[in-house]
């Protein structure tokens, strides 16, 4: 199965960080899976994975235009922040996306791309975003548990295991 860790995040402030925490784990060539329902976080944690790369552009759903290319700003990779919601076909409409970059020297996060893009990597990153069980709403928002699996070589030995500690 690989490397794996749950973090129990309360907020959307923590989600973002819990994302600015995971991009100093991550390096050009990485793949990103994100699954969760609608209003889980998926957004809100890759935002927070724009401003650790520090790369340009603000960090939206990608819903409507499929894939969004942030450039870095510090000399790192590029953020390639996919929505793979409407692709049905999967990898194939993936490649006729047609990126402006290289995807091997950046970071690409798929939101809704469980079963539908693993194979562009043996290695990868899942994170399942899902709402606490018996969790109430607060004025912060309703607590999540984020499940990080690491699969693949390129994850073995990485410590998940500090992200999302207080």
């Amino acid at each position: 199965m690989g490397t794996q860790t749950t973090v129990t995040v309360a907020s959307p402030e923590r989600m973002n960080r819990l994302g600015r925490e995971l991009a100093g784990l991550l390096r050009p060539g990485d793949l990103v899976l994100l699954s969760g329902e609608l209003g889980a976080g998926k957004t809100t944690l890759t935002r927070g994975l724009g401003v650790g790369l520090g790369v340009r552009g603000a960090v939206t759903s990608p819903t409507f235009v499929i894939a969004r290319v942030h450039p870095s700003l510090v000399g790192g990779p590029a953020l390639v922040h996919v929505d793979a919601y409407r692709l049905g076909g999967g990898l194939d409409e993936m490649e006729d996306l047609d990126l402006d970059v290289s995807l091997p020297e950046s970071v690409v996060v798929v939101e809704w791309g469980e079963g539908k893009v693993e194979d562009l990597s043996d290695d990868r990153l899942e994170l399942r975003i899902e709402r606490a069980i018996g969790g109430s709403a607060t004025e912060d928002g309703d607590p999540r548990t984020v499940t990080l699996t690491g699969l693949g070589t390129r994850w073995d030995g990485v410590d998940l295991t500090r992200l999302g500690e207080e």
